[in-house]
C-alpha cells in the first residue's frame, strides 16, 4: 500500500463495486464519457471518504446524523491522505461577491492601501474596512455599497398609461388579492379607477404612487353575487413604498427579480457607481484610488506592481519566510511594510496570469465569471498555500482554456506534485490526459452502462483497451463523419444570406462589424478573455431588439408555474450596435443557450425544466382510480401540498441541524425520498408510480412513456444528445453546467419550431467527453442544415475542425482583446 491509494468495493452511485488503485504523489486522470461515473469516483469516493474520516471526529451525536447524509458507499480506502476538492461548483457567493474575495487579493488590496496609500493633508489613516464595500464603514450609506440605486418612476411602474387603475395600469402592484384590495382602497377614498391613467389629474398619480401615507378605511369589496361580501378594514400602500419594502425584505429570488422589472437603476448619486464613501476614495496609490485599482485587470495591475516593486529597489532588503511569503529586513518601515504587500500581491496575481486568467479584474463579480475560472481562481489559492502530502481532485481544470493556455496549466499542476501532493483530475481534454502520469478510464457507457473501471495504469496502455471510448479519441480527437456524415466535406454548406452586424460593443468588444452568415454554423473561437462571450451577448441584444423575438432559455418554471432563478440586478454594460438582413434566412427568433443553472431549488429537476412532467401528471390523472379518487394533474406534483409528502414538504430529504457545523440533508424517514403523500403513491399507471418514473433514467423512461407523444418528443430530445443516463427526478443543483445547457437545447428541439432561428451557444462541449462533444456538434449542424443559423463560442478542436466559419477573436485577452483577427470560410 506504500505510495498508493487503494479503493475497494466502491458502490457510490453507478459504480459496480470498483477496485482500483492509484500512485501518490502523481498526476492522475480519471476519464470516461459523461455520466459514466468517473466523478462518482473522484468526488464522492475518494473525496468522500476523506471527508467522512474527518468528521469522524466530530461528537457521537452529531456524527450519528451525519452518517446517514455522508455515506461514499465503498468498503475500505487504503493509504488516503487528506484530500482537497475543487468542483466547477455554479455558486460563488453572493453578489458582493468578487475575484478579490475569491482569492483573498482583495484583503491584500485594501491593506496596501491602508498602510501605503497617499492621503490629503489632515485626513486620519484608516484601516483596511474603510477600503471594502462590504463593511459598514467603507460602504457608501446611499446605496450601501451596491454602487446602484433603484429609484421607482411612474413610467417604470406605470408603462402603459392608457390603462384604468382596474385594468391594471399599476402593474408594480401585486397580483391576486392584495393587489384588488389596493384597488379597492383607491375606488373607496374617492378616486376614479376606471378612467384612463393619463387622464388622472397629476396630483392624483403622484399620491397614489408615491405618498407615504397609509391611510386605513373600511373596503366593501364588489365580487360575485353568490360569493358573502364582508367589509373589512384596509391598508393602503402607495406603489413605490410598496416596491422598496419588496426589494428591502423580500428573500425570494422571483419576487425580487419582478420588482426590479418597476424601478430605474442608475449609479449612486452619492458615489457615483464608486461603492464607497469619500474618506476612502480619497485614498491614492501610484496615483490611483482602490476602485480604480481593483478595476484594472490583472495583467495590466501585475505591471504597475511590477513596476513599484523595482521602485522600491527590486525586493532590496527582504528575505523569504517560511509561509512564502516575504518579511521586512532593515530599513525604512514603511517602504519594508509595502515591499511585503507589493511581494505578496504578484505572488498571487502571477498565478493568475499563468492559470490564462489576466483579463479578469478584482472587481470582477465572482458570478461573471465561468465555472472554469472559478475552478481556477480557487486553484491559485490552492497554490499559494503552500500544503504538501495532499490529494487534490480537480473537476476539468481545463474547460474554458483555450489550448494555448493549457502547457502552462500542466505545469502549475506539475508543480503542484514536485511539492510533495497527488493531483487527481477528472478530465476530457485528451491533450491534458496525454501528459498524465496515470489514467483511470470508467465506462464503457453512462448511468447503468458505465460503472466499470475499464484501465488503470500508464496512459499509453489505455490505447489498447477496445472496449473503452476515450481510447479511440487519444490520438485521434477529431472524428469528422461522426459528425457531419460520411462523405460531408468541411464548410460545404452555403449560406443563404447575411446579417451585417457593425458597431457591436460589449465589455471588451468595442466597435466590432461582423459579417454573419445565415444558415451555417459559425465557431468564434480565440483565447480565453479575448470576448467571445461578450460579442455573442452583443449580437443576442442587436439582434433580439431589431430583428427577432428574445426567448432566453434561462428560467426554470415548475410544472406549477413557480419560476426559481437568481437575481439579476441588471447589466452595467450595455450592448449596442446595429443589424441589417441580406438576402434569405433572416431570423425571426433569436435563442441565447448558455451554462448557466437550469435551477437553484431541489424542486427544479430535469422532468419540470422540460415540461414532460406536465404529460406524465395529466397521464396520471386520467388513470380510472385517480379519476375515482377526484385526483387531478396538481395532485401528481410534489410542489402541491395535496401531492407531497407531508414530512420533507416534497423535498424528499430533511435538513440536519448541527451544532459548530454547516447543516446537512437525511433522506426523509416518511417517504424514504419518493417525495409524494401515500395516498399519491398508491395511484399506478402501468404498474408505475410517479415516483417509480422519476427514478428512472431518460432511457428507460422512453419505453414507458413511448405512448406519451409530449413526454415521448422531450426524453428522445434528451437521449439524443447522450443525456439517456440522467434520471428524470434528478434535481437541477445536481446538474454540471454542460448537462444544464443541453438540457436547454433539448428542451428547444422538442418544440419543432419552424421559423428561422438564430442560436447563440457558449462553450457547449464544456465537460463532455469526445465522443459526447461528437454527438452534440452533430445535433448544431442538423439545426444548420434546417434553415437556422448557429454560432458557438468554443475552443474544441472538432467544433473549429467542422464549423463552416470560423471567426477568431483576439489577439489577446482582456483590452488586448476584443477584435477580429481572422475569418476562415464562406461569408
Amino acid at each position: 500500500m506504500d505510495g498508493r491509494i487503494e479503493v475497494w468495493g466502491a458502490r457510490l452511485h453507478n459504480l459496480r463495486d470498483v477496485d482500483v488503485s492509484l500512485p501518490r504523489d502523481a498526476l492522475v486522470a480519471v476519464t470516461g464519457v459523461s455520466g459514466s461515473g468517473k466523478s462518482s469516483l473522484a468526488f464522492g469516493t475518494i473525496h468522500g471518504e476523506s471527508q467522512r474520516r474527518y468528521l469522524d471526529s466530530v461528537a457521537p451525536y452529531a456524527r450519528r446524523l451525519l452518517h446517514g447524509a455522508l455515506d461514499p458507499q465503498v468498503s475500505d480506502v487504503g493509504g488516503l491522505p487528506p484530500t482537497v476538492a475543487l468542483e466547477q461548483g455554479r455558486g460563488a457567493g453572493g453578489a458582493r461577491s468578487t475575484v478579490g474575495t475569491v482569492t483573498t487579493t482583495g484583503a491584500t488590496l485594501r491593506m496596501l492601501l491602508s498602510r501605503c496609500g497617499a492621503y490629503p493633508e489632515g485626513a486620519e489613516r484608516l484601516d483596511s474596512d474603510h477600503f471594502s464595500a462590504n463593511t459598514a464603514v467603507g460602504a457608501c450609506p446611499e446605496c450601501g455599497g451596491l454602487g446602484v440605486v433603484h429609484e421607482p418612476t411612474e413610467a417604470s411602474m406605470v408603462p402603459d398609461d392608457s390603462l384604468s387603475i382596474a385594468e391594471g395600469a399599476i402593474a408594480a402592484w401585486p397580483g391576486a388579492w392584495l393587489g384588488k384590495n389596493y384597488r379597492d382602497i383607491v375606488a373607496t377614498l374617492g378616486h376614479d379607477i376606471d378612467a384612463p391613467w393619463r387622464e388622472l389629474p397629476a396630483a392624483t398619480r403622484e399620491w397614489i404612487l408615491f405618498t407615504d401615507e397609509q391611510p386605513v378605511v373600511t373596503v366593501v369589496p364588489v365580487r360575485d353575487a353568490e360569493r358573502i361580501n364582508r367589509p373589512y378594514q384596509g391598508t393602503f400602500s402607495s406603489a413605490a413604498r410598496y416596491v422598496r419594502r419588496t426589494l428591502a425584505e423580500t428573500r425570494s429570488a422571483t419576487s425580487r427579480r419582478r420588482m426590479l422589472r418597476f424601478v430605474e437603476t442608475r449609479p449612486c448619486p452619492e458615489c457615483g457607481g464608486r461603492r464607497l464613501r469619500p474618506d476612502a476614495l480619497a485614498v491614492t496609490w501610484q496615483g490611483l484610488a482602490i476602485d480604480e485599482v481593483a478595476a484594472l485587470p490583472v495583467s495590466g495591475l501585475v505591471s504597475v506592481l511590477r513596476r513599484r516593486r523595482e521602485e522600491l529597489g527590486g525586493g532590496a532588503g527582504m528575505r523569504a519566510s517560511g509561509s512564502g511569503v516575504a518579511s521586512p529586513g532593515p530599513g525604512d518601515a514603511l517602504a519594508q511594510a509595502e515591499s511585503v504587500l507589493v511581494e505578496d500581491l504578484l505572488g498571487r496575481l502571477e498565478l493568475l496570469l499563468d492559470l490564462g486568467l489576466g483579463h479578469l479584474s478584482l472587481d470582477r463579480p465572482a458570478a461573471g465569471v465561468s465555472s472554469g475560472e472559478l475552478q481556477r481562481l480557487r486553484l491559485a489559492t490552492a497554490l499559494r498555500s503552500g500544503l504538501f502530502g495532499v490529494v487534490y481532485v480537480l473537476d476539468e481544470p481545463s474547460a474554458g482554456l483555450h489550448p494555448r493556455d493549457v502547457d502552462q496549466l500542466m505545469r502549475l499542476l506539475r508543480a503542484l506534485v514536485a511539492a510533495g501532493n497527488t493531483v487527481v483530475v477528472v478530465e476530457h481534454d485528451m491533450a491534458v490526459v496525454r501528459e498524465c502520469d496515470w489514467v483511470v478510464d470508467v465506462g464503457p457507457g453512462a448511468g447503468r452502462d458505465g460503472g466499470e473501471v475499464l484501465w488503470s495504469g500508464p496512459v499509453e496502455g489505455l490505447a489498447g483497451v477496445e472496449e473503452s471510448p476515450t481510447a479511440a479519441y487519444l490520438h485521434e480527437p477529431v472524428h469528422l463523419a461522426e459528425v457531419l456524415g460520411e462523405g460531408a466535406a468541411v464548410g460545404g454548406r452555403q449560406p443563404s444570406g447575411t446579417l451585417e452586424l457593425r458597431g457591436l460593443r460589449r465589455h471588451t468588444v468595442r466597435g466590432v462589424d461582423l459579417d454573419l452568415p445565415l444558415g451555417v454554423l459559425t465557431v468564434v473561437t480565440g483565447v480565453s478573455g479575448s470576448g467571445k462571450t461578450s460579442l455573442l451577448d452583443a449580437v443576442h441584444d442587436v439582434v433580439g431588439g431589431q430583428l427577432a423575438r428574445v426567448e432566453d432559455l434561462e428560467e426554470s418554471v415548475e410544472a406549477d408555474g413557480e419560476e426559481d432563478e437568481g437575481i439579476d440586478e441588471g447589466e452595467a454594460d450595455a450592448s449596442t450596435g446595429s443589424v441589417r438582413a441580406v438576402g434569405a434566412g433572416a431570423p425571426r427568433r433569436v435563442v441565447r443557450i448558455t451554462q448557466k443553472p437550469i435551477g437553484r431549488s431541489p424542486r427544479s429537476t430535469l422532468a419540470t425544466y422540460t415540461g414532460l412532467w406536465d404529460a406524465v401528471r395529466k397521464t396520471f390523472a386520467a388513470t380510472p382510480e385517480a379519476r375515482e379518487r377526484g385526483f387531478t394533474a396538481s395532485r401528481f406534483s410534489f410542489n402541491t401540498t395535496a401531492g407531497q409528502c407531508p414530512t420533507c414538504g416534497g423535498e424528499g430529504a430533511v435538513a440536519v441541524e448541527l451544532l459548530f457545523l454547516p447543516g446537512t440533508y437525511a433522506p426523509c424517514p416518511t417517504c424514504h425520498g419518493d417525495r409524494f403523500g401515500p395516498e399519491t403513491l398508491e395511484v399506478r399507471w402501468q404498474r408505475h408510480t410517479v415516483a417509480d418514473l422519476l427514478r428512472m433514467s431518460v432511457r428507460e423512461a422512453r419505453e414507458v412513456l413511448a405512448e406519451v407523444p409530449a413526454a415521448a418528443r422531450a426524453l428522445e430530445a434528451l437521449d439524443a444528445l447522450g443525456l439517456g443516463y440522467l434520471q428524470l427526478g434528478q434535481s437541477a443543483t445536481e446538474l454540471s453546467g454542460g448537462e444544464a445547457q443541453r438540457i436547454k437545447l433539448a428542451t428547444e428541439l422538442q418544440k419543432q419550431r419552424r421559423s428561422a432561428t438564430l442560436y447563440l451557444f457558449d462553450e457547449p462541449t464544456t465537460g463532455l467527453h469526445p465522443a459526447d462533444v461528437h454527438r452534440l456538434l452533430a445535433q448544431l449542424h442538423a439545426l444548420a442544415a434546417g434553415g437556422h443559423t448557429v454560432v458557438v463560442a468554443e475552443h474544441d478542436p472538432v467544433a473549429v475542425a467542422t464549423a463552416d466559419v470560423v471567426v477568431e477573436l483576439g489577439p489577446g485577452a482582456g483590452d488586448e482583446g476584443g477584435r477580429i483577427v481572422a475569418v476562415r470560410g464562406r461569408t
